[in-house]
């Protein structure tokens, strides 16, 4: 029977613990389920923006043609996530300033991280802006794309790179809502991205002139205007919001170096965390763009995005369970923070084997429905499905584990040992395979499946250990 978060004796002196509002009269697994339902349906938006992109991409042309497209894309989904790099760090960093003030009762504290939030967010994004447009051909020429592959994701790339400032903001607001405990005003505001860039995206692509016509680029362009449309809609509902909770604040907007320092402390190591990830995760793709086979990148970009149908419900796990974790920190309930990751590590690992199973069964039709007509991506696509079916616990476990520690502040012990893994096998490994000439599409994947069940393993040993729960935020 689950212990209510109203009654739970949680530290030595024998003191209650109860969250603030709705969550205090709430069991544990109802503050878990209530907080993950609206990221769970955000993560699904989130999917079909993904998957229309790639359908939109994979008619609009075919033979070679199609190819470079979807090589293309599959090269602009990777610079996607380079652009929400900083913009997450600074997210982290505010989701784990308000969480902690939001359990500790001090709205003060929680007003001031949303208002630094938001330029620290913005800052980050046109960090990546500038980043890109004067990277974008050095990348591409690293990754050894085709030249009308190149032509294609340039195109795509440099358009992208505008949405960097707008959802560099709306990330950090956010964070700061969920961590305050409210996950739905985030998810209205996401839902009019996903909405907005799936019509724009359709609309610049096949729409009649002077709309349409405009093919990869204008799906990029459909994505900003998503992103523009989202911040407009979060920072209305925030602004009028009726009920207590977070609200924007003339103090809270100005300068204010501590609360900076504060979320810069703790979203920095994750920066260079995953900003050492997207270097690692560049040379993994240059070894796969290297391949002496032609449709290779698509491929890997298609599975990627099937595989988005388990991980990115397991992401909306984790943003509720670091919420709680940091909110019960915050509150001085270690025992109810600990107890909160554990359910939701079960609740991601059940989730996400099922899905692994269901991409095992319906990885023909899948693949069928992403490129359709193509045989090239459907003999190298299905066995990469079938590997990640078999890694989905351990990625499981690495999502919750990590994500509820970068929850608690403890960003630097993450970076630490998630980089090293990382490091040993996606760049070491891969690299000794490649020299031999021993490495396939399929071989870069079981590499990658070593790396989460290693991560898995070690994360889960410091869960246990519990120095995580001491990080100071």
């Amino acid at each position: 029977m689950d212990k209510p978060g109203i009654s739970v004796e949680a530290n030595e002196r024998g003191e209650g613990i109860r969250l603030g509002g709705k969550l205090g009269k709430m069991t544990l697994t109802r503050q878990v389920l209530t907080l993950a339902m609206w990221p769970l349906m955000e993560q699904v938006l989130s999917f079909f923006v993904g998957m229309t992109d790639i359908l939109i991409a994979g008619r609009m042309a075919e033979g070679t043609e199609r190819i470079a497209i979807l090589d293309a894309l599959g090269l602009g989904g990777y610079v996607g996530w380079f652009i929400y790099i900083f913009q997450g760090a600074v997210a982290t960093g505010v989701m784990a300033l308000v969480s902690r003030a939001t359990g500790a009762r001090d709205t003060e504290l929680a007003n001031r991280g949303l208002g630094q939030g938001v330029w620290l967010g913005a800052l980050a994004g046109c960090a990546a802006f500038v980043i890109l447009q004067v990277g974008a051909p050095y990348l591409i020429m690293w990754m050894r794309l085709t030249s009308a592959a190149a032509v294609e994701a340039e195109s795509y790339i440099r358009m992208l790179a505008w949405s960097g400032p707008v959802a560099g903001a709306m990330f950090s607001v956010n964070a700061a809502l969920r961590g305050s405990g409210d996950t739905k005003t985030p998810f209205f505001a996401m839902l009019v991205v996903n909405v907005v860039n799936m019509g724009a995206s359709i609309l610049l692509v096949f729409g009649p002139e002077p709309f349409g016509g405009h093919g990869v680029s204008g799906i990029a362009l459909g994505t900003v205007i998503g992103w523009i449309a989202g911040l407009f809609t979060v920072v209305l509902l925030l602004t009028f919001k009726k009920r207590e909770g977070l609200k924007w604040s003339r103090e809270g907007m100005r300068f204010h170096s501590e609360t900076l320092m504060r979320i810069w402390r703790v979203g920095m190591p994750q920066a260079f965390e995953i900003a050492g990830m997207w270097v690692i995760h560049s040379y993994g793709l240059r070894v796969i763009s290297s391949l002496n086979k032609e449709g290779a990148l698509g491929a890997h970009f298609i599975a990627i995005r099937l595989e988005s149908m388990s991980f990115l419900p397991g992401f909306a796990i984790a943003a509720a369970a670091a919420a709680l974790t940091g909110q019960y920190l915050g509150a001085g309930s270690k025992a109810l923070a600990v107890e909160a990751v554990r359910f939701s590590w079960k609740l991601a690992v059940g989730l996400m084997v099922f899905m692994g199973l269901c991409f095992v069964v319906g990885r023909e039709w899948l693949i069928g429905l992403m490129a359709p007509g193509s045989e090239i991506h459907a003999d190298l696509a299905g066995p990469l499905l079938v590997v990640c079916a078999l890694t989905q616990p351990f990625f499981a476990t690495c999502i919750i584990l990590k994500t509820t520690m970068r929850g608690a502040g403890a960003t630097k012990l993450v970076m630490r040992w998630a980089f090293s893994s990382m490091l040993f096998y996606r760049v070491g490994v891969l690299w000794v395979l490649s020299q031999f000439g021993w490495v396939t599409l399929t071989g870069v994947w079981i590499v990658l499946g070593f790396d989460l069940l290693t991560q898995a393993i070690v994360f889960v040993r410091l869960h246990f250990k519990g120095r995580w729960l001491d990080a100071k935020v």
